[in-house]
């Protein structure tokens, strides 16, 4: 065992653990020995640059222009209507996340009262402090549920879907960065359902072994977003590295598994077009196919300002321009999010189609 690191076998006395298979493999955590006890992390700033001084004068660029007035085409109506109470009350029942509600998605009530949300695995803190993320930050501590697999499986197989999307938070304490527990829920769902299974997945740091293992288990799409272009990610993304989220999507799309390839951009964070321009065209030659494109909003005032409220014309504009650099498929507009209609976006099922299998 090297110096620094624990390996930590969870048991029936570890709290908030319900193992129903014995335990679960002995996953290696960094830093010294602790309780399995995640510890959230006070609110603070996430902008302001990084320590290469990237990104510093886009926040203040950008507070002087204060918040403003949301245009209308990004007012959404509340939830509450449709299938929203069942698929809450199932969420639940299950003591599962979803990305939906821990990044303050606007789009959850259109997507829960369709039936479908997005899962999110590996708990609910957040390892990494991006600066346009809602998802709390703090540390997990190798905190690990193993029975999290079954009732994701179960879940899935109760909601009927024909496509599923499950992601997670990032979590750089443990060494293989959750891709077991990943490798485990693709398995437990296989197990009860004929779902499209979509992940969203962190970057494992770049450890190969751990993309692999997710590849291995089968999933159908692999999305891994981008974010923004190369310029900004050291302030949006202080934690990953542009190159590094390249990669994995070209590791995926040479995997030889015929897996789909996704990816995400965030606009109105003060990128220039020619920068959007650069990095479609470096998705494309990395083997990404399938593309989302939104705005990005300030989930409050610890994080990034927006710098522009983007048009629908021009994210029209973009989508078109996506499409003729090679893209398969490219859901781009306002409110478009990572999971936002993934069914239809990966051909699982046709526009205005039901998402239920059942």
């Amino acid at each position: 065992m090297s110096e620094g690191t624990e390996y930590r076998t969870p048991g029936p006395g570890d709290d908030g653990l319900v193992i129903l298979d014995g335990s679960g493999p002995a996953i290696p955590v960094y830093g010294a020995p602790r309780p399995a006890v995640p510890e959230r992390l006070p609110l603070t700033p996430r902008f302001g640059g990084c320590a290469s001084g990237a990104g510093v004068g886009l926040a203040a660029a950008a507070s002087a222009a204060g918040f403003r007035r949301l245009p209308e085409w990004l007012k959404v109506k509340l939830p509450g209507s449709g299938e929203y109470a069942e698929t809450r009350a199932l969420l639940r029942r299950q003591r599962l996340h979803t990305v939906c509600e821990e990044a303050r998605c606007p789009n959850l009530g259109h997507c829960w009262e369709r039936g479908t949300a997005t899962i999110m695995i590996l708990g609910e803190l957040c390892t990494r402090r991006c600066g346009f993320c809602a998802v709390a930050p703090g540390k997990p501590n190798g905190y690990l549920d193993w029975d999290e697999p079954r009732r994701v499986g179960e879940a899935v197989a109760a909601m009927g879907l024909k496509h599923t999307v499950i992601t997670s938070v990032a979590r750089d304490d443990l060494k293989d960065g959750g891709s077991t527990i990943f490798a485990r829920v693709i398995a437990e769902i296989r197990q009860r359902s004929e779902t499209v299974i979509e992940v969203l997945i962190p970057d494992f740091r770049g450890h190969a072994d751990d993309l692999r293992r997710v590849v291995d288990a089968g999933p159908d799409v692999i999305n891994h977003n981008l974010e923004t272009v190369e310029r900004l990610h050291p302030v949006v993304r202080p934690s990953a590295r542009y190159e590094r989220s390249l990669e994995l999507l070209r590791r995926v799309s040479e995997s030889g598994q015929g897996i789909k390839t996704k990816s995400g951009i965030m606009l109105g964070l003060g990128e220039h077009d020619d920068e959007v321009e650069q990095a479609l065209a470096d998705l494309v030659t990395h083997g990404c196919r399938l593309l989302t494109i939104g705005q990005y909003l300030r989930p409050s005032p610890n994080h990034l300002p927006v710098v522009e409220y983007v048009h629908p014309d021009k994210f029209r504009l973009w989508g078109g321009r996506a499409e003729a650099l090679g893209f398969e498929s490219v859901a781009s507009g306002p409110l478009v999010r990572s999971s936002f209609h993934a069914d239809e976006l990966a051909g699982t099922v046709r526009r205005g189609e039901s998402s239920r299998a059942v």
